[in-house]
């Protein structure tokens, strides 16, 4: 029996809103599992216990950068230890100048970039001088690079969620629309055939366990799991969601109104998927004082 913690409790409480000795039973039926005791707490208390798909674990920023003719560009995630350190003017000007680089060179892969040129030497040079200067550990995380098929278009909202998408045909507003649409809406892939199996492999669970234990017959069991899965393949399908400034259209009837099409998009939202520490100081000193 894994050992389940007052601090793992208190994280999978502030994930789900769930009560607090729902999350550690859950936490004990997953053998301290934190993805599976999400699981078990949606069968119990519905989709609210998912909220922490959209939270930010980490601090930094987006940065975005796109050529004048608006076919090449990046998209990047750079991390920081606190948001004071993310708003400062030295970490944002770094963040701007590094999503230019990218742009330009299209490296492969994160360790690439670190050996790429910028004012004042290597992005990992500079980064350096960067973390000595304001004493916090800062690390460029990710990045997309684009080649546009059409015309690139980017968002940020308030520096935590990034976006980028190659619009083909349209007009400037409407590639706009399309990347502060995504921003809202956070959708997972461009139609269904994008989304990740593992997401519809835990919908269906999910349903099926919340079908037990509504009393469901065996029978309907699959019937209910395919049309649970179906839905949310229509919520987080780009082209089926509707449209946040006009819910009476959807994204593909959009961009058929306007002759346009979608070859690709990215989201970063900052701190996505990073397990954040919460260093809780009252403990420390105490034990400290017991020391």
């Amino acid at each position: 029996m894994a050992e389940i913690t007052a601090s793992m409790v208190k994280d999978l409480r502030e994930r789900t809103d769930a009560p607090m000795m729902d999350c550690k039973k859950a936490l004990s039926e997953a053998e301290g599992d934190m993805t599976r005791a999400e699981e078990i707490l949606r069968v119990r208390f519905g989709n609210k216990a998912s909220k922490a798909a959209g939270r930010v674990a980490a601090e930094g920023t987006v940065g975005t950068s796109i050529s004048a003719d608006g076919k090449s560009g990046a998209l990047i995630e750079v991390n920081s230890e606190t948001d004071f350190c993310a708003k400062n003017d030295d970490f944002l000007a770094f963040v701007r100048e590094l999503a230019k680089v990218v742009a330009d060179a299209q490296p492969k892969d994160i360790s690439e970039v670190a050996t790429l040129k910028m004012a004042g030497g290597t992005v990992e040079e500079v980064r350096t001088q960067l973390v000595g200067k304001i004493g916090e550990n800062i690390t460029p995380r990710r990045f997309t690079c684009f080649a546009a098929k059409g015309k690139l278009s980017s968002y940020v909202h308030g520096s935590k969620i990034g976006v980028m998408v190659d619009v083909v045909g349209g007009d400037d507003a409407l590639g706009k629309d399309i990347a502060m649409h995504i921003a809202a809406a956070k959708p997972k892939a461009l139609d269904p055939s994008g989304v990740d199996q593992a997401l519809l492999d835990a919908e269906r669970r999910v349903a099926i366990e919340k079908a037990k234990e509504a009393g469901k017959p065996e029978a309907m069991l699959d019937k209910i799991a395919e049309g649970t899965v179906q839905k949310f393949l229509k919520e987080v399908s780009l082209l089926s969601q509707p449209f946040v400034k006009d819910d009476k259209q959807n994204i593909e009837q959009l961009l058929k109104s306007k002759n346009a099409s979608i070859a690709s998009f990215a989201m970063y939202v900052v701190g996505e998927g990073i397990e954040k520490v919460v260093t809780d100081f009252a403990a420390e000193v105490a034990a400290a004082a017991k020391g």
